[in-house]
């Protein structure tokens, strides 16, 4: 039974906060990604930054992109590159599927968070578009809206 409780736990490393005020998300995967060992260990102490990171999709697999995970501290001359490029692990329907929207659209492959789930470091990959300036200043004043409904309700 502890077992169980342990496997489907999450454990979030990083999120990109960016992405869902810069894109309209309209799909998300989760994903494993092959990583070495003092990447994991990294990871474990919160080294990771998503900000500029995005997918690619080369030769019928899927890699992230500038992904940046700090050196492991305790790492000696075999410490991992910080910003290299990494495998994403998906399912090859996932990836069709993928590649159709992706290059017929014109849409760009964006990861939202790190987490450790079950021991293993997996990834949200969303398959986004680009958001206009006006279309920001739409969702900023729908959440001041929002906000103020609940300030309201609140004091009543």
């Amino acid at each position: 039974m502890a077992n169980d409780d342990k496997d489907e736990s999450t454990e979030v490393i990083a999120r990109n906060k960016r992405a869902r005020h810069d894109y309209a998300i309209l799909d998300t995967w989760e994903t494993g990604i092959v990583l070495t060992g003092t990447e994991v260990k990294a990871l474990r102490e919160g080294k990771a930054n998503l900000t500029d990171s995005f997918g690619v999709i080369k030769d019928g697999e899927v890699f992230l992109l500038n992904l940046h995970i700090g050196s492991y501290g305790l790492g000696n001359s075999f410490n991992h590159e910080p910003t290299r490029t990494r495998k994403l692990l998906m399912h090859r329907r996932e990836i069709r599927r993928m590649i159709g929207a992706v290059e017929r659209q014109g849409l760009t492959l964006v990861p939202l968070d790190l987490y450790f789930k079950g021991g293993k470091v997996k990834a949200t990959l969303a398959l986004v578009k680009g958001k206009q300036q006006h279309d920001k200043r739409e969702d900023l004043k729908k959440k001041d809206a929002q906000r103020e409904i609940a300030r309201a309700l609140r004091t009543r």
